[in-house]
């Protein structure tokens, strides 16, 4: 779609573009555990269901489309940002996906208020999101790494989830709840080494006396 025009019905391109999403979705995995765990330390489940819910609304707008750039997402996340910030910035005319984002969020905090974020929090968590964003991204300006990484994610890891919100969008639905899909505990990272306690088998105690753990 960047060095060829191909039509959006292209066997190639769908074939290509499934590969792409799966193989950086595995990647997207590791790094989006990373930036939930600090969200929830930033501001617990409403700070991760916050993102949640921009990830949910970005997957079902770009999930059938291979046009869609991360500097949409971007975008979208500023135009959010300047909406909710309490120094209101009044911006000009905004992109198509700003605006979506901006409307589900709004729709999101009529239906459910109980789960709204502060001004500050949301702040923060947008800001943190647009350097999310940015850094899996690459900063290339027709970049998919993000997009392609969040929907390859979704269709890889949460195949159920992936079916249950394509069916919303064909029918027109709007996505309006956070935690639609498992969002990461503040747990270790996958990987991890479970906690270690020392002992007379431990094979620790083949180190020397000088040895400290």
């Amino acid at each position: 779609m960047v060095r060829v025009s191909c039509p959006s019905d292209c066997e190639y391109l769908e074939s290509n573009s499934d590969y792409q999403q799966k193989r950086i979705g595995d990647r997207f995995a590791l790094d989006r555990r990373a930036f939930y765990q600090d969200l929830f330390a930033l501001g617990g489940d409403k700070a991760a269901g916050f993102f949640n819910l921009v990830e949910v609304v970005t997957f079902t707008y770009f999930q059938g489309r291979h046009d869609g750039q991360d500097g949409e997402v971007i975008a979208a996340i500023q135009a959010l940002r300047r909406s909710v910030s309490p120094l209101h910035v009044p911006g000009g005319p905004q992109p198509v996906f700003a605006e979506h984002l901006k409307k589900e969020y709004e729709l999101f905090l009529k239906q459910q208020p109980q789960h709204g974020v502060d001004a500050s929090l949301a702040v923060d968590v947008l800001d943190r999101a647009m350097k999310f964003v940015e850094g899996f991204s690459g900063g290339g300006l027709q970049s998919q790494r993000f997009l392609n990484g969040l929907i390859g994610y979704i269709k890889s890891h949460h195949p159920d989830v992936a079916a249950h919100l394509t069916r919303h969008a064909d029918a027109g639905g709007r996505v309006v709840v956070p935690g639609t899909f498992p969002m990461p505990s503040a747990g270790p990272m996958p990987g991890a080494m479970p906690p270690h306690e020392h002992g007379p088998h431990c094979e620790h105690h083949q180190h020397g006396p000088g040895h400290r753990h």
